[in-house]
C-alpha cells in the first residue's frame, strides 16, 4: 500500500508588527503546507516537528531603527541558527527577508554582510529615492533549479513589492562575486519576458546587479524582497519549498572562514563640527529611540540614548526650515541649532531663537545613510540619526555599533560635543 507523506509542518513567525499572518496561512495551506502561526514570544515546544519557518510581511518592531533590526536579534534567532544548521528551511519575505539579512542568517551565516538599504536608483551621476514602493514586478530565478529551497520553477512571476527598504548592498567588494561563484543569487528582477536588467524600470528599488533575493552557501535559507504570498502567481516559489522539504535535503549549514567588513573597521572617525546644525527632538515619547535603547541594552545594560534627527543644511537658513511644516512640527518636536559652536532652542511660538546648554552627552553619535537623499531637502548638506548616550564608554563594542548603523549602507561617527 502506498503511504502518503504528512504535510510539511511549517510555523509562520509573527513579530509585534508584522501584518499578513492571515495571507500567509491561506498561501501556505494552498500549497501543500500545515501551517500554523508562532509568536515570537510563544513557548518554543510548540516548535517541536517543524519542518520549515517562514517571516513574511509586516513592519517588525515598527521597522524602528532600521527596517529587520530589532527582530533580527531578537533572542528567537539564536534557535533559528541552530534550525538552520540542521538543514531546516527559513525563508523570508519583504519584512522577513530584511530580518533575516539583519539576523545574520543571509548570506553567509555569520556576520553582518550587508544591508537591505532605503530605495535609491542613480541617474546620470545622481541619486534620487523613489521613497515607499507599491508596485508590481518581475521577477526569475537566477540560480539552478536544485540550488536553493524556493529556485525549483521557471520563467518570469508577477509579483508585488510593497517596501522602502529592500535595495541589496554591501561595502565587501569581493562579496557579490562569491555569491555568484557559489550561485547564492537566487532570484533577479526581470521584464516579462524574463531579460534580467538592473535598469531603474525594472529594478525600481535600485538593488545591486537586479537583485532579488539569496540563499545561504546550503540553500536552506531564502531571503526574497518581492511578495509571492500575495497572489497564486507565487504559488511555484512555495511549492518549491514543500518539494525540498519532500526530498529530504540534508544539506548542513557551514559557516565561512570571511571577517566581517565592519570588524575590519571598528574605529569611528571623528566628525568635525559644521557651521549649521539641527537637532530635533520629541515632546511626545519617541517610541523608535526607546526601543534601539532597548536593543542595545541587551550589548550595554547600562546604556541610555537620546535620539535626535539631525540636519546640517547648506544654503538654507535654520529659521526657513523650522517655519516649514513638513521639517519640523513644532506640536510634537523641539528644535536646538549649534551655530558656530553656540547652542540655542527654536522658540516656535515667538519664532525666535534662546540659548541653552548642549543637550548632548558626551557620548554621541551620528548615523548618515548611503547616499544621503534627504540632503535635498536642506540643501544639498546632510542629514541622519543622532544618539545621545549614557552609560558606554570608550570604543563603542561592535554589535552595539551594527544596532546604531549597518555599515555596509551608512556611516557611524562620534561627535565632538
Amino acid at each position: 500500500m502506498l503511504q502518503v507523506m504528512e504535510k510539511p509542518r511549517i510555523a509562520i513567525i509573527s513579530f509585534p508588527g508584522t501584518n499578513g499572518d492571515t495571507e500567509n496561512l491561506r498561501t501556505m495551506w494552498r500549497c501543500g503546507f500545515d501551517a500554523f502561526v508562532f509568536r515570537w514570544n510563544d513557548d518554543r515546544e510548540k516548535l517541536r516537528n517543524v519542518n520549515a519557518y517562514f517571516i513574511g510581511a509586516g513592519f517588525a518592531y515598527e521597522d524602528r531603527g532600521r527596517a529587520g533590526m530589532v527582530a533580527g536579534r531578537d533572542s528567537l534567532f539564536q534557535f533559528l541558527h541552530e534550525e538552520a544548521a540542521m538543514g531546516k528551511v527559513i525563508a523570508g519575505n519583504c519584512n522577513g527577508c530584511q530580518v533575516l539579512v539583519e539576523s545574520e542568517l543571509i548570506p553567509l551565516g555569520t556576520g553582518l554582510r550587508m544591508c537591505m538599504a532605503r530605495n535609491a536608483t542613480q541617474k546620470n551621476g545622481e541619486w534620487r529615492s523613489p521613497g515607499f514602493l507599491n508596485e508590481w514586478v518581475w521577477v526569475t530565478p537566477s540560480c539552478k533549479k536544485d540550488r536553493c529551497a524556493a529556485s525549483d520553477w521557471e520563467g518570469a512571476m508577477h509579483i508585488p513589492m510593497a517596501h522602502g527598504e529592500g535595495r541589496f548592498i554591501t561595502k565587501d567588494p569581493d562579496l557579490f562575486s562569491e555569491l555568484e561563484a557559489n550561485d547564492q543569487i537566487a532570484f533577479r528582477y526581470c521584464d516579462e519576458h524574463g531579460v534580467v536588467s538592473d535598469d531603474p524600470s525594472v529594478t525600481l528599488n535600485g538593488s545591486t546587479k537586479a537583485i532579488a533575493g539569496i540563499c545561504n552557501p546550503a540553500g536552506n535559507v531564502v531571503a526574497l524582497m518581492p511578495h509571492p504570498e500575495r497572489t497564486v502567481n507565487g504559488d511555484p516559489y512555495f511549492i518549491s519549498m514543500r518539494k525540498w522539504i519532500e526530498r529530504k535535503h540534508d544539506h548542513q549549514f557551514v559557516e565561512t572562514g570571511r571577517q566581517n567588513v565592519s570588524a575590519e573597521n571598528n574605529h569611528l572617525s571623528v566628525r568635525s563640527m559644521k557651521s549649521l546644525e539641527i537637532f530635533i527632538d520629541t515632546i511626545i515619547v519617541n517610541n523608535e529611540e526607546r526601543t534601539v535603547e532597548q536593543a542595545g541594552k541587551r550589548v550595554a545594560p547600562a546604556l541610555r540614548l537620546k535620539q535626535f534627527r539631525y540636519m546640517a543644511p547648506m544654503g538654507i537658513a535654520a529659521e526657513k526650515i523650522l517655519t516649514t511644516i513638513s521639517m519640523f512640527n513644532p506640536n510634537k518636536e523641539i528644535a536646538y541649532v549649534r551655530e558656530n559652536g553656540t547652542w540655542r532652542k527654536w522658540n516656535a511660538e515667538k519664532r525666535i531663537f534662546e540659548p541653552v546648554p548642549s543637550p548632548l552627552q558626551h557620548a554621541t553619535y551620528l548615523r548618515r545613510d548611503e547616499p544621503d537623499v534627504g540632503s535635498i531637502a536642506v540643501g544639498g548638506g546632510e542629514t541622519g540619526v543622532c544618539y545621545s548616550c549614557t552609560g558606554v564608554t570608550g570604543e563603542l563594542p561592535l554589535p552595539l555599533k551594527e544596532i546604531f548603523a549597518n555599515p555596509h549602507a551608512s556611516t557611524l561617527e562620534r561627535f565632538t560635543v
